[in-house]
């Protein structure tokens, strides 16, 4: 099978080092919501349920958005894809900067929401996959993964530092300019893939009606919502979680120790420390999705994130318990994503891994809407986030029941085979 631009089989190529830089830049940005949270609510006296329905709106778009900039791309080209959607999401976050009503900010978050998937995972593992060899697609997708976690590790942070020297809204358009800026690297993603002449007789609706057919695309489907469910709540509460622990935490040392003057700043520290054991966990999940079966690997990565929740959940608030819990999370939190995409290309192909995956991405979205939603919404109610979570290892263990029963073999020699 011919692929785009794969040189001399090797696993770092100019094109998985700009695919990178892109999704480094996007996840940098999109990890910085919640550190907004507290600052844009207080400005306004908004209850915690508006901003966080504001995000968990950006997840949705991002889900609905995926399969279509997938499409997108698989039709027109990368290029104009990965150029659309930085567009919007440079649009999305310069109008959310002058934004002053919770219904503005939902809307405007589901154009940034749409941003998100067009210069995120769907379109750019797709690209750095059909660009890798056999040999080192797993490892590539593990490596283009991890550099969203690096985003993770910059971006929190940073915006905690920009919101000490200017305003949230001069943020947002800091970070408008930034998502452009790296659009300079588009022309390295030239070229079209060089399909098969049995992927050339597919359709994409063909594909569509076996892969909706096939059960195991169902379960992958449904596995996926618990990912998204956890990592949005994480993402848009933990550091407001962390932040509302003011007396037990000051008054614990290790904050001293580490250099970290205030709660809110041990919460947008803990979302980077997240992101830098993810650079491992997902480079170690892509190792593991080239050796062993990447329904195993999942369904352990799943019970993993339920056990470590349920033992968060039972211990005292302390900043050590939140630092070793965002290090084990942050080995588990993207490690699903180079085995789901991976799983998608094994059994379903690569000419329409953007949609096929786009489409399961869907499911992780819908997770990460209702996760970042009911958190707010619970909250708000019971004033606390015990109940959110306790969904959270609920749902986390459902999705290491349904990767059990999926069939790794690929559709076509399964059809063959009939």
């Amino acid at each position: 099978m011919s692929r785009t631009r794969v040189e001399n089989g090797n696993l770092i190529t100019p094109i998985l080092i700009c695919g990178c830089l892109i999704i480094c830049v996007s996840f940098s940005i999109r990890a910085t919501f919640g550190v907004f949270q507290i600052p844009i609510a207080d400005e306004f006296g908004w209850p915690r349920a508006d901003f966080s329905f504001a995000i968990a709106i950006q997840n949705l778009a991002w889900g609905i958005g995926q399969p279509f900039f997938g499409a997108l791309a698989e039709k027109i080209g990368d290029r104009v894809a990965i150029l659309v959607g930085s567009i919007i999401y440079a649009l999305g976050l310069v109008l959310s900067s002058i934004a002053t009503t919770p219904e503005a900010h939902q809307i405007l978050e589901f154009a940034v929401g749409l941003g998100i998937a067009g210069t995120g995972f769907g379109v750019i593992l797709a690209v750095i996959g059909r660009a890798s060899s056999d040999e080192h697609r797993s490892m590539s997708l593990g490596i283009a993964t991890a550099a969203g976690s690096g985003g993770q590790i910059i971006g929190p942070p940073f915006a905690e530092y920009l919101l000490g020297v200017m305003p949230w809204q001069t943020v947002f358009i800091v970070f408008a300019g930034a998502i452009l800026l790296v659009m300079v690297t588009l022309p390295v993603f030239k070229g079209g893939y060089k399909a098969s002449p049995m992927e050339l007789e597919e359709t994409i609706t063909g594909i569509l009606k076996k892969a909706f057919g096939d059960p195991s695309f169902s379960l992958i489907f449904v596995g996926f919502f618990s990912c998204g469910y956890q990592l949005a709540l994480i993402t848009a509460h933990f550091p407001a979680f962390v932040a509302e622990f003011s007396d037990p935490i000051t008054q614990d040392g290790i904050i001293d120790k580490l250099g970290i003057s205030t709660t809110s700043t041990l919460g947008a520290v803990s979302i980077s420390l997240i992101g830098l054991a993810n650079i491992f966990g997902t480079i170690a999940a892509g190792w593991l999705g080239t050796h062993y079966s990447r329904k195993i690997v999942l369904t352990i990565i799943y019970t993993l994130r339920a056990i470590f929740t349920i033992l968060f959940l039972l211990l005292p608030v302390t900043p050590f318990n939140i630092i070793w819990f965002s290090l084990v999370m942050g080995l588990l939190w993207l490690a699903t994503v180079p085995l789901t995409s991976g799983l998608i290309a094994h059994i379903y192909g690569l000419r329409y891994m953007a949609t096929l995956y786009g489409i399961i991405f869907f499911s992780h979205q819908l997770g990460g809407f209702i996760g970042v939603w009911l958190g707010g919404f619970l909250y708000d109610r019971t004033g606390n986030y015990d109940m959110v979570w306790w969904i959270g290892v609920g749902v986390a263990a459902f999705s290491a029941i349904v990767h059990v029963p999926i069939n790794e073999i690929p559709l076509s020699q399964r059809l063959r085979t009939a």
